[in-house]
């Protein structure tokens, strides 16, 4: 796990997930982590050489208290994650999540050519206000801070976050996955949240503040907003996402909420497998879908 450095100092971790084919940077979302791309790499096959990073203050990556949490810095994530890696400018799929599709588009706007294609679900790239109005604000980033911290075992974080909404959605290996690398142990064998509820917190400040929709038109690279059915939060506004991007489309799965790529990751596995196929230098192998 190579720990790379980011242009203001920090380091972020960018973790192996194995394939081949064209390279492809998995994002999570505010509070996941790396792992739980585990679930939906496995969904991909020898398709793509897949690396997926920790953003700042999330899984490996640790932060001082304090740091600017800001979602530049994110979109400055990726942007380290590729340098680091040393991979193409113009032959990697972004693959993205809630945030991480934020920092995707963030990232190819400050380095125009960055991507060949960015798969996108429910990116938080809101219209000016929709935030707001549409997924609660603030609601976001005070109930981050109300989180549990610490459990006496991550068997009973897995019970807990199990039987109760959000992540009850979320596949069981996707889960486990979440559970395994979003602690990290103490002396005493308790474990404790990798993502500390007050960065978590002021992760969720930074949905509203940056200014990834107002350049949505200088994304030129083909892109795909993935949405579930749910008539509020970022699904409410994917589809102007989508038709403000200049290459872009949109892709609805109705029955799917805002965890898509943990609650259904096989569907969408498939999903990025059709969008990459569309684009230059794929190659298809036989019986893919």
């Amino acid at each position: 796990m190579p720990m790379l450095p980011t242009s203001d100092g920090l380091e972020i971790a960018v973790h192996d997930h194995g394939g081949v084919g064209r390279p492809a940077l998995l994002c999570h979302a505010t509070g996941l982590h790396a792992a739980v791309w585990e679930p939906l790499g496995a969904h991909l096959g020898d398709r793509l050489r897949r690396w997926a990073l920790d953003f700042r203050a999330h899984g490996a990556s640790t932060v001082p208290p304090g740091t600017d949490l800001g979602w530049a810095g994110m979109g400055d994530d990726v942007l380290a994650a590729l340098d680091g890696l040393a991979l193409p400018p113009g032959a990697v799929l972004g693959v993205g999540h809630s945030m991480g599709g934020a920092a995707l588009l963030l990232a190819e706007q400050a380095r125009p050519g960055t991507f060949a294609g960015l798969w996108l679900y429910e990116p938080i790239a809101p219209p000016p206000g929709a935030l707001s109005a549409a997924a609660g604000g603030n609601r976001l980033a005070e109930g981050a801070l109300r989180r549990r911290a610490s459990f006496p075992s991550r068997e009973a974080a897995l019970a807990n976050y199990a039987g109760k909404p959000p992540l009850d959605v979320a596949r069981a290996d996707a889960l486990h996955a979440y559970v395994r690398h979003g602690f990290v142990d103490a002396d005493d064998g308790t474990v404790h949240l990798a993502c500390r509820p007050e960065d978590e917190s002021r992760t969720f400040e930074g949905g509203g503040l940056h200014h990834a929709f107002d350049r949505l038109g200088e994304v030129a690279c083909p892109s795909v907003v993935v949405t579930g059915g749910e008539a509020f939060g970022p699904a409410a506004f994917a589809p102007e996402i989508a038709a403000c991007l200049p290459r872009g489309a949109l892709e609805v799965h109705p029955h799917l909420g805002h965890f898509g790529p943990l609650e259904a990751p096989a569907e969408l596995a498939s999903s990025v497998l059709r969008f990459e196929a569309t684009l230059p230098g794929a190659v298809t192998p036989p019986g893919v879908p």
